[in-house]
């Protein structure tokens, strides 16, 4: 069954959002190329390209946090000015470095740690204004519409970034990203004001510590954090593109998440059956193991080629569990926590990748590329098993179940509310009499 185009049919606000991120993100993948293509240049060291997802991590995780808590109470619209006008203005920062004799490696790790602390104060503002204009039994055309927009940026950017970096110079993929900003700006300027959950509780420690307590009380969450971070810190190559890239040629550097990109294109584009399986976590197990057997599959081979292959189907099942995780969160999370449960997504879907960037470029570092790459997806298949069995509810979720609960919850605090209402009124008339 194809692409459920009905999300972009019902809400203007997403619209203009789906296809603001659309420009936006196609410049921003080819700085995603660029950004490490230009450190392996000015250090020759796979370690040092890891190192730049580590240093994304620290403030990633550190106001991951922030922008949940944030998002549940104050004005989304606010929140997601706020970063693209910062992202913006650090990208021009990556521009002219560029353009200095001898670009500085600290001012690309400063450049990229500083993006990524905004990207945790947005993702979970973008998440939940999302939820609040789009209807719950739409999220997976949701999902599969977003994955549109990020295979579609990460097939055309990093493609033609791969051409610029090594035949222009990354001044004029930088200046291209840059350019690309007025979209998003455009389309978070343009969105109505959608008010926050009534009687939204602030931010605090205890805020987050409430969304914490709730994450750890669902298996099906936990299923998606712990099946993620496993497939992606073993077997996620992105630290190992451009020294892949000198074995292949300089030219196919774009070419590896662009064909990682063609997978989860795919996969979005055939995406209509996945409304019709309830089995959620049984779904995303299986599509973590086979990701884990393509990237054994692409350390193994020794022509461009059939490595594109392989890559474009580690893709392909990598998208099919985030369709299947994002309906798990968007359906069943009640809306007076989903900012607070996004950054907690957010942590469990970019600590793997970061670390396992890391991870394998210090592998890669000691033991060669085609070492790092087979030894993460065996390591991979196993860890994916291993929580897979330490949490067996999750295999057996059924999300017509998680719809319902969502339902009881939600209708349980207007209860709560409205009682506290009638008692505060009560306690107000009796200190008047």
């Amino acid at each position: 069954m194809l692409l459920d185009l009905s999300p972009l049919k019902v809400s203007r606000d997403y619209r203009l959002l789906f296809f603001g991120q659309l420009v936006s993100f196609f410049g921003s993948m080819m700085t995603f190329i660029v950004v490490p293509w230009q450190m392996y240049q000015l250090t020759g060291s796979s370690a040092m390209v890891g190192y730049l997802s580590l240093v994304e991590f620290v403030p990633m995780v550190g106001l991951a946090f922030v922008g949940g808590a944030l998002a549940d109470f104050l004005d989304k619209r606010k929140m997601l000015r706020f970063t693209e006008i910062g992202q913006t203005i650090f990208t021009s920062i990556l521009l002219v470095n560029s353009l200095f004799p001898r670009p500085q490696v600290w001012i690309l790790f400063a450049a990229v740690a500083l993006h990524a602390g905004l990207a945790a104060l947005q993702r979970p503002a973008f998440e939940s204004f999302i939820q609040k204009v789009i209807p719950m039994e739409l999220m997976s055309a949701v999902m599969a519409l977003n994955s549109i927009r990020f295979s579609a940026g990460m097939i055309i950017g990093p493609a033609i970034a791969g051409v610029i970096a090594t035949q222009l110079s990354p001044s004029v993929a930088y200046a291209i990203d840059l350019i690309t900003f007025a979209a998003s700006l455009a389309a978070v300027f343009m969105i109505r004001f959608v008010p926050p959950p009534e009687n939204a509780e602030r931010p605090s420690f205890d805020a987050v510590r409430k969304a914490w307590k709730y994450a750890f009380s669902r298996h099906e969450l936990m299923g998606t954090y712990f099946i993620d971070i496993a497939a992606m810190f073993f077997a996620f190559p992105q630290a190992l593109y451009p020294a892949l890239a000198t074995m292949y040629g300089a030219q196919y550097v774009g070419f590896f998440p662009a064909a990682i990109a063609v997978g989860a294109l795919l996969a979005s584009v055939t995406s209509g059956w996945t409304r019709d399986v309830h089995r959620h976590g049984l779904m995303v197990i299986i599509a973590a193991l086979l990701w884990g057997v393509a990237i054994v599959f692409f350390g193994l081979v020794n022509s461009i080629w059939p490595a594109l292959v392989f890559l474009a189907a580690a893709g392909f099942f990598d998208m099919i569990s985030g369709i299947f995780r994002g309906s798990i969160w968007n359906q069943t999370i009640p809306n007076y926590l989903r900012g607070r449960l996004a950054s907690i997504e957010m942590m469990s879907y970019l600590t793997g990748p970061m670390l396992g960037s890391a991870k394998m470029g210090i592998v890669a570092e000691w033991y060669g590329v085609k070492t790092a790459l087979v030894s993460g997806g065996v390591l991979c298949i196993a860890a994916v098993l291993g929580a897979a069995l330490f949490l067996p509810q999750f295999a057996t979720y059924d999300g017509r179940e998680g719809v319902r609960q969502r339902e009881r919850e939600e209708a349980e605090r207007g209860k709560g509310q409205k009682q506290r209402q009638w008692q505060e009124q009560e306690q107000e008339q009796r200190r008047e009499e």
